[in-house]
This record gives C-alpha cells, sequence and structure tokens, in this order.
C-alpha cells in the first residue's frame, strides 16, 4: 500500500467535536441541537467515505499531528481495517442519531443535551480508535471512549443506573491500567509501536516469559470491553441505559472498539504466526470458545429482552476473536466481516427493543405475546435480523459465519465448526422463540396496529434492508467484503516478511 499525506481522516476525527459547543450553546432549542448532531454526522460520514476510492486503488491517507517523544506521535492512518470500522460507525451513527431524536423525545427524557453530546465525544473517540497508526495514538481515544460514555450509562441517574455506571468505570478504567502498562512496556523494549500489518514484534527478538506477561497484559486491556469471559459481567448491568445508548454499546462504539483493538493486536502487533509458534493463540481460541457457548446458553435462559441480546453480543463478539485467532486468509475475512454483519444485525435488534418499549413499556420477553400483530414492521425487522445472527442466508451473517467455517477447515481444526454449528442452533433458541410469541401467540392487549414514529421505524428497517443487501452483495456500496479480504491478506502476507 502507497502512503500519501492527508488531513480527511483529522477532519473525520475532529468534525463530531466541532458539533460538541454547537449542540450544547443550542441547548434550549432543541431542533437546532439536534440539527448539528445530524450535520456532524453526515459530514462525518461522507469524510470516511471520500477516503474509499483511493484506498481501493491502494492508496492510504496518513496525517501525522504530533510528536511526543522519540518513536512516539500523535498521528492517523486510514488502512484497511481502520476504513471499514470507521465507515460502518460513522454510517450507523447517523441512523443512530435519527433513532435517538424519536425516542429522547418520545419518553420525554432529562438530560437530552449531555445525552447529544457525548453521543458525539464517542463518535469522535471511535473515528480516533479506527484511524490510529500506532499503539500511542490508539490508547488516546480508547479511553477517551471510556470517560465520554459513561455519561450515556448513567443518563437515567437511577440507583441501578449510578450502580451500572461504576461498574462500568471499574472494568474499563483498570483495562486502560493493564493498556498502559502494555503500551509503555512494548515502546521500552525498543521495537516500536507503528501498526504493521504481520506484527511488529513478529521479527523482534523478544524473551518467552515476556511474550506471555504482554499479551496478558494486552488480553486484559482489550478484553474488557470485547465482553470476553470472566470480562463481561459489565455489558450486561449497562443495558440499564435507554436502548440507543445500548445500540451504541453494541453495534458501533465501545465493543466494537474492543474487539478492534484484539484485531489490530492479532494482526498489527503480535502477528497471527508469532501467536501460532508461541503457542498463545491456543489460549485466545479458548477464551472464544468458552465466551461463544457460555455466553449463548446464558442468553436462552434471560428473559429480559435487552440483556438477552447482551449476552446475544459477547458471544457473537467472540466470533471475531475466534475468526482472528486461527489465522487463516478466510478465517481473518470471516471475523473482520462479522465485525460488520454483527453491527448492522445487533443494532436492528435493539432498536426493535427500544420502539417495544417505547409503545408498550414491557421489556421482558414472556410479556411480548402477539406483538407482532400491533407492531408488523417493528417485528419482522427483528425476525429477519434475528435469521442473520443465526447465520442463515441471504442475510450478511450468513457471509461472515460461511468465512469462519472455511477458516476452521483451513487450520485443520474440525471442532471450531462444530462450535459455530452449535453456536447457531443456540442463537436459534433464544430468537426464534421471540419471533413465535410475537406472530403465533394471540393477545387482545397487542391486537391494534400501533408502530412507533417514524423517527423509531425508519432507522430499523434501514439497518434491517441494509443486513440483507450486505449478504446479497457485500460488496456493493462500501465495498466490505473487498475490504475484508485486503485487510486479511495484508495480515498474512505480512507475517510471512
Amino acid at each position: 500500500m502507497e502512503i500519501y499525506s492527508s488531513a480527511v481522516p483529522f477532519y473525520a476525527v475532529a468534525v463530531s467535536l466541532v458539533a460538541v459547543p454547537l449542540i450544547l450553546l443550542t441547548a434550549n432549542r432543541p431542533n437546532l441541537r439536534e440539527l448539528w448532531t445530524l450535520a456532524a454526522a453526515v459530514t462525518k460520514f461522507g469524510l470516511v467515505f471520500s477516503l474509499l476510492p483511493e484506498l481501493l486503488n491502494g492508496r492510504v491517507a496518513q496525517v501525522d499531528l504530533l510528536t511526543i517523544a522519540s518513536g512516539v506521535q500523535l498521528s492517523l492512518r486510514a488502512d484497511s481495517l481502520g476504513v471499514l470500522f470507521a465507515l460502518l460507525a460513522s454510517g450507523l451513527w447517523i441512523l443512530t442519531s435519527i433513532y435517538s431524536i424519536g425516542y429522547v423525545r418520545g419518553l420525554s427524557e432529562k438530560k437530552q443535551t449531555r445525552y447529544f453530546a457525548s453521543f458525539a465525544i464517542c463518535l469522535s473517540a471511535t473515528i480516533g480508535i479506527a484511524f490510529a497508526s500506532n499503539l500511542f495514538t490508539f490508547l488516546i481515544f480508547y479511553e477517551i471512549l471510556t470517560v465520554a460514555t459513561y455519561p450515556l450509562v448513567i443518563h437515567k441517574e437511577t440507583r441501578e443506573a449510578i450502580s451500572a455506571g461504576r461498574k462500568y468505570l471499574a472494568f474499563t478504567l483498570s483495562a486502560g491500567l493493564l493498556l498502559i502498562i502494555a503500551t509503555a512496556w512494548t515502546y521500552r523494549l525498543g521495537h516500536g509501536i507503528e501498526f504493521r500489518a504481520g506484527g511488529f514484534l513478529a521479527s523482534a527478538p523478544i524473551s518467552e516469559w515476556e511474550l506471555l506477561v504482554l499479551f496478558l497484559l494486552f488480553i486484559g486491556g482489550f478484553g474488557v470491553k470485547s465482553a470476553i469471559m470472566p470480562l463481561h459481567s459489565w455489558l450486561p448491568a449497562a443495558m440499564v441505559a435507554p436502548t440507543p445508548v445500548s445500540a451504541l454499546l453494541h453495534a458501533v462504539a465501545v465493543v466494537k472498539a474492543g474487539v478492534f483493538g484484539l484485531l489490530r493486536l492479532i494482526g498489527f502487533v503480535f502477528g497471527p504466526h508469532l501467536l501460532k509458534e508461541s503457542g498463545l493463540s491456543i489460549l485466545l481460541l479458548t477464551l472464544a470458545v468458552i465466551t461463544i457457548i457460555t455466553a449463548s446458553l446464558l442468553a436462552m435462559r434471560e428473559d429480559n429482552l435487552k440483556r438477552m441480546l447482551a449476552y446475544s453480543t459477547i458471544g457473537h463478539l467472540s466470533y471475531i476473536v475466534l475468526g482472528a485467532s486461527m489465522a487463516t486468509t478466510s478465517s481473518l475475512v470471516g471475523g473482520i466481516f462479522h465485525l460488520v454483519a454483527h453491527a448492522t444485525l445487533k443494532i436492528t435488534l435493539f432498536f426493535c427493543a427500544g420502539a417495544i418499549y417505547l409503545k408498550t413499556r414491557r421489556e421482558k420477553i414472556s410479556e411480548l405475546d402477539g406483538i407482532g400483530h400491533m407492531m408488523p414492521w417493528t417485528m419482522a425487522a427483528f425476525g429477519l435480523t434475528s435469521l442473520g445472527l443465526v447465520g442463515l442466508p441471504p442475510l450478511n451473517g450468513f457471509i461472515s459465519k460461511w468465512f469462519l467455517g472455511v477458516g476452521a477447515l483451513e487450520s485443520g481444526q474440525i471442532v471450531l465448526l462444530g462450535v459455530l454449528l452449535l453456536s447457531g442452533l443456540l442463537n436459534a433458541g433464544y430468537l426464534f422463540p421471540i419471533i413465535y410469541r410475537a406472530f403465533f401467540k394471540r393477545s387482545e392487549i397487542f391486537s391494534k396496529t400501533d408502530e412507533a414514529s417514524w423517527w423509531i421505524v425508519t432507522p430499523l428497517l434501514a439497518t434491517a434492508i441494509l443486513s440483507v443487501v450486505l449478504g446479497v452483495a457485500p460488496n456493493l456500496l462500501f465495498h466490505f467484503s473487498q475490504i475484508a479480504q485486503t485487510a486479511a491478506s495484508e495480515i498474512i502476507l505480512g507475517g510471512m516478511r
């Protein structure tokens, strides 16, 4: 890839930060305040999208912002993996912003200005994470995201929300401390901290015990936001937050930032070949398998809809970890593409859960008999994207699981193919009963059609349709499949040099 100088990655990070003071200054004018949110979201997406043509032609934009010390720079680089994540996050922010307007107005939520300002900072940090060219830059934006998300988690300011916020900070700040130690240790080794496809530590002389300790520190740092068990319990607790925040946590920013960090760690710091040779990939594979199965079983016994979706997310994030750890080209493509597939599928399900709560104030699965007759469009989107999470065509979840399955065969680990199949059955076990309740059980309470407002229904239908489009034509519009294959090839080939 040829690197060229461009300030566009910086502008993509900064645009939502510029919107924050405008949002705060127009707190008493809701329409104008929300206009700034939507304008920033659309502009951010446009800036990220403008990087795509050059990327597809083999050119990567980079901007160096500040030199801190020798070998330590605040620097942004829009490589394949980063552009994929940034396109995903910025595109879904537009729909989440539209949904948020309908949601907070529908419930007459308090602290709406703080809500939209925090959202903007979170998306700025997420794009910074996507475009970080080294561990130092990544760490800065990773910690900004942690702090900016806290007001969203405690948004309702109930005792339960405050408790969940404290738990969130305890986990994520502790993980951030581990990441700081790991980054400083890596810098002290003297091999640089610049991300390089195939891993910059792959060719560096490093003792086995240092490699193990460093790896465990990084796993602790990234594993919390990736919700790898047993570092996951903050995530179900955080479901006390408003539904758009839950969608942000699961589909756009926080947990996706964690698993994106693991992709950087495996593909650009250690490198898949070093992890295989050292045996550390087995540790990561084991953690991923345990998380996938256990989280799916916990989801099956959960009656609260949002908490059930949270356990589902925990399991599906480890699909991405599994794909990266198998370290074949196909498994990496599957893991990277599942970053996209899970985002569009899960954000739809959370949007649907929010629509249901907005209209009925119901949160329990056992209370949803016949809801499909009252909210047919909402529950049709829920049913459709549930098929995608199970891994059935023609949705994008099938594409990612197909590549993961091929990767399992390529790596000679047939048992992992069995894990994927079992997980798909468990996914069906906790999702399909909801669809059955919605459409095939009758209830006089939900007999009359009464959908949420178009602010709510339009985004959830859009993400559901996008999930189908990316399943039928995964390279349409955004070239997600092509970018995933390019990133996977760069990682594998980079490790062979």
